[in-house]
């Protein structure tokens, strides 16, 4: 039941408050117009799904990085597994350091911190093991694994990105601030639509649930557009991106 609710928060208590006050002072005061409604498709409904459109992008980009990032990872794995030259002391090292970039990286999404020095001492520790025992490798092997620690290092500073930028903060202000003003111009509008003698239920009902949808897509866009916090219900589940997923 609890996805159901969600999307409710203290902007949208606030929407409804407005909501209710504004009809209440335009009955009152007798106060109608009537105003081409397209300018409000072009203040409020055009940027709000504009930036529902960005963070879902941002969503799916998220995923494209993190699979990459696990998909090298374990390619990374196989590679040193399968070098028969090396001892397993050095196997056994090698593991634990894509374990724990692994696990660095899944830390640093789920929270809100933008120092990455620590998961970069972690990466850096997969190109030192291989530089310090390049006895081991020959060089097609060794082009492999630098090819994939490649890809690995790009999926990080992709995924840290998304991590770190979010929508521009000035569009998300002029979203909010128009939501929060919508209830001032569309309700003398339907006022004048409907006309006094109508029963003034229905420009309650009509304002309030326009600003609902409003406000909820706003709220969704502001859970969808950072994945990793496992605030909203589509975001990223983290765990299951962890190299040793299925191992414990």
């Amino acid at each position: 039941m609890n996805q159901y609710f969600i999307i409710i928060n203290s902007r949208t208590l606030l929407t409804f408050i407005i909501s209710l006050i504004v009809p209440f002072f335009a009955y009152k005061l007798n106060i109608s117009y009537n105003i081409d409604l397209t300018l409000i498709s072009i203040a409020i409904i055009f940027p709000v799904v504009f930036t529902v459109r960005g963070a879902f992008r941002r969503r799916e980009k998220a995923l494209e990085h993190i699979s990459r990032f696990r998909g090298s990872m374990l390619t990374l794995e196989n590679l040193f597994d399968e070098n028969t030259k090396m001892e397993d002391d050095k196997k056994k090292i090698i593991a634990k350091i894509l374990i724990d970039t692994s696990d660095k990286l899944v830390d640093h999404l789920s929270k809100n911190d933008y120092n990455t020095s620590e998961l970069d001492k972690t990466t850096g520790q997969i190109y030192l093991f291989v530089k310090t025992n390049g006895e081991f490798f020959a060089n097609g092997r060794k082009e492999k694994i630098l090819r994939f620690l490649r890809d690995v290092n790009e999926s990080i500073e992709n995924l840290i990105a998304i991590h770190s930028h979010r929508t521009p903060i000035s569009l998300k202000a002029y979203c909010k601030i128009f939501i929060y003003m919508f209830p001032f111009i569309y309700t003398p509008t339907i006022i004048e639509r409907i006309g006094f003698d109508a029963p003034s239920w229905i420009t309650y009902f009509i304002v309030i649930l326009s600003t609902f949808i409003l406000i909820s897509l706003y709220n969704i866009q502001d859970q969808m557009e950072y994945p990793f916090d496992k605030d909203g219900l589509d975001d990223i589940r983290l765990d299951e991106f962890k190299l040793d997923r299925n191992r414990k």
